[in-house]
């Protein structure tokens, strides 16, 4: 290999002397004519720049008065030649000035550029389709190709960041050649990640309008004294895209998303996919332009909560993506976003299979199977991997144990079985080992523990539990709103009403909050102040439907459970709550409603708010009012177990015992474990609840076709 390299120098040398020789016998045979004098003095000055002479090619280039050159009607090699003069010339100028450069340079080299992508479009467009052989492509070359990359980089550095993004702006108006085609999408990809992070809503201008005369983007000490900002016009400006209906972007975050969608396109098309040693590098640069480009796409469409979109540019990017974890770990967090649970996880399993020894990615796992998902087996065997880590795990094994307690709670929820531990032993276990773990501050052990001594009706155990992870961490809301809780279970309405009172001057549009508060306003000052605490839940929904409804980041969503969820979701509920979306979908589209838009948490948080409205009213003994605050949330859900067991409360007001007894039987086969429902139905029945519950065996076999006359 060295004797090879070594031939090809020598090659080179001999071919760069008989080409000087060349050009010098040129040079003494065309001196009565200036044009040719001019040209053989540029490829003289570039011969002498390649061979390192750079003094000399100085010379050579100041026998040309490029300025004088006539640029109108030359030919494509002529305007290449000039550029590639204008772009050396620019270089030596900067490297031996120590103050910022002019801009005159840079305006000659762009106008340069500008000719010959206009000469090479007028040259392409004009070929007559004559079958024959197909012409060679022209390229653009080291000098022009580095000169269009870097031209605008002196203009970021000088800190004026508006010339800049026009001179950017004006090359990818142009109309594109395949010449220019890979460099079109390394530009489109810079100004993308330019307006992403380099300028903000305020300081945006529109392509079409004129950058403004002074920017709070550029530098300070620019604008108030530039040495020098004559501007030169183009003698040939580049041919642009023109027609109607041009779409054109209106802030700085649609401009990035459109240059970086037209750069995903371009990357997707040329990509190199093929694994053989030949093209290795070829197929890393490839990934490379285009995870940046996924990178940028991830800020853009994050910014506007756009997770869906996001997501399926992601699964664009997989033809990139065997054996790399960058963009596997990417689609399986966009797709968590975007609320595709079961996909995520199938994702998550791949992210395990390439970093085996990271945590972090079976407890996103877990976290999706016991949550959204009610996978157990599954949430059991990712937190496990957790565990069998060891000391690899440092602090998550402690995690790891916190969700095996968490999944043992849930199956004692939903009663399937004997379990090789209790759940409270398990979560106390977690207990000891975060406290001998590397980040004694976290409270979630702590909190989980005191949840789980509360379902199992351990108050003051869990009181203490609480009071701990409030130690940890003080102004967790889940900490203090479960406080509350445990306080109002021991009677305590007033102190708990003060601890959601100082969580909500924390958390202000928490409605998680907000719906205790209405149930300890009506117990400590009347019912009067509970509504008021309804009306203002309306308000604050009001102001911030329209960005829950674009957004799922909205305070409207702004109490989440905490990473590892738990208690309250089982089985059981699960199941009701999906029969009653779908009954509440389809009922919904029976009726002439507009359809409800955007993410159904919002909706749902609504019918929450009027179903305590409601049942304030009916602590008032005001059925009308009930009535029309029940009919609100039923527009919304109308066959949510909740709305149903409401109906069965106002006609249980109004004296309707069959009325409400069928509302509660109805609120039952959506949702058979609903306490309060049971309860109620047992109030109106007047039987024994044994025999309410053989009934509504019955009742919910007749729904499922099935014969029960044996069992009975």
């Amino acid at each position: 290999m060295p004797s090879f390299s070594l031939k090809r120098v020598h090659l080179a040398t001999r071919l760069c002397v008989q080409e000087k020789t060349t050009l010098s016998v040129s040079s003494l045979s065309f001196r009565a004519q200036p044009d040719y004098m001019q040209e053989a003095s540029m490829l003289m000055a570039k011969l002498s720049y390649v061979e390192g002479d750079y003094s000399e090619a100085i010379n050579q280039y100041g026998k040309v008065t490029l300025d004088e050159l006539a640029l109108v009607g030359a030919p494509v090699y002529r305007l290449s030649m000039i550029a590639e003069a204008d772009f050396v010339l620019c270089v030596f100028k900067r490297s031996q000035q120590t103050v910022p450069r002019p801009v005159c340079c840079l305006c000659c080299v762009f106008s340069g550029l500008f000719c010959v992508f206009q000469a090479l479009s007028a040259g392409m467009q004009n070929r007559s389709p004559k079958p024959g052989p197909v012409a060679q492509e022209q390229e653009l070359g080291y000098f022009l190709e580095t000169g269009l990359q870097r031209a605008h980089v002196i203009h970021f550095k000088n800190g004026n960041l508006t010339r800049g993004v026009g001179r950017f702006r004006e090359i990818l108006r142009a109309v594109e050649t395949r010449t220019t085609q890979n460099l079109r999408m390394t530009i489109a990809r810079q100004l993308a990640e330019i307006l992403l992070r380099g300028m903000c809503e305020q300081s945006y201008w529109s392509p079409l309008e004129d950058p403004p005369s002074q920017s709070p983007l550029d530098d300070p000490l620019l604008r108030q004294g530039a040495p020098y900002t004559k501007d030169y016009a183009l003698s040939r400006r580049p041919r642009v895209y023109s027609g109607e209906n041009l779409f054109c972007p209106q802030e700085n975050t649609e401009e990035a998303l459109l240059l970086l969608l037209i750069s995903e396109s371009m990357a997707n098309r040329d990509a190199v996919l093929s694994r053989i040693p030949e093209h290795n590098s070829d197929r890393i640069i490839s990934l490379q332009s285009a995870s940046v480009v996924y990178d940028l796409l991830t800020i853009a469409l994050g910014r506007r909560g756009q997770y869906e979109m996001l997501s399926e540019c992601l699964e664009r990017a997989m033809k990139f993506a065997f054996e790399e974890f960058h963009l596997w770990y990417q689609l399986a967090l966009s797709l968590m976003a975007a609320g595709k649970s079961a996909r995520a996880v199938k994702v998550l399993k791949e992210c395990i299979r390439l970093k085996p020894d990271d945590p972090t990615i079976p407890l996103l796992a877990v976290k999706l199977c016991i949550g959204a998902l009610h996978w157990l087996e599954e949430g059991e065997c990712f937190a496990k991997m957790v565990v069998d880590m060891g000391e690899k795990a440092s602090e998550f094994r402690a995690k790891g144990y916190l969700a095996i307690g968490l999944v043992y709670s849930l199956k004692a929820t939903d009663g399937e079985g004997p379990l090789p531990l209790s759940a409270t032993d398990i979560v106390q276990y977690s207990t000891q080992g975060q406290a001998q773990s590397l980040s004694p501050t976290d409270h979630l052990a702590a909190f989980y523990l005191a949840l789980q001594l509360a379902v199992s009706r351990q108050i003051p155990e869990a009181l203490g539990y609480v009071r701990q992870a409030l130690q940890l961490q003080g102004d967790d809301v889940h900490s203090l709103h479960l406080l509350a809780l445990l306080l109002s279970a021991q009677k305590h309405y007033h102190d708990a009403l003060n601890i959601i009172e100082m969580a909500l001057s924390e958390y202000p549009e928490s409605f998680i909050l907000l719906f205790t508060k209405v149930k300890l306003e009506t117990l400590c000052r009347g019912p009067e102040e509970a509504l008021l605490t309804c009306k203002h839940m309306l308000q604050i929904w009001k102001s911030c439907a329209g960005a829950a409804v674009l957004t799922p980041s909205s305070p409207l969503s702004s109490s989440p459970p905490p990473p590892l969820s738990a208690g309250s979701v089982h089985a059981t509920s699960m199941a009701a709550s999906r029969v009653e979306q779908a009954l509440s979908e389809v009922a919904s589209s029976m009726q002439s409603s507009a359809p409800k838009h955007g993410p159904l948490h919002p909706w749902m948080t609504l019918a929450q708010i009027w179903l305590h409205a409601a049942e304030v009213y009916i602590g008032m003994g005001k059925p009308a009012e009930a009535t029309a605050c029940t009919q609100e949330a039923a527009n919304l859900f109308p066959m949510s177990h909740n709305v149903l067991f409401m109906r069965g409360q106002v006609a249980e007001l109004r004296g309707n015992v069959d009325e409400a007894k069928r509302w509660y039987e109805e609120a039952l086969s959506i949702s058979p474990t609903h306490v309060k429902t049971m309860q109620r139905l047992v109030s109106v029945s007047s039987v024994p609840l044994f025999s309410v519950s053989r009934y509504l065996f019955h009742h919910q076999a007749s729904l499922l076709g099935c014969d029960c006359k044996q069992s009975s």
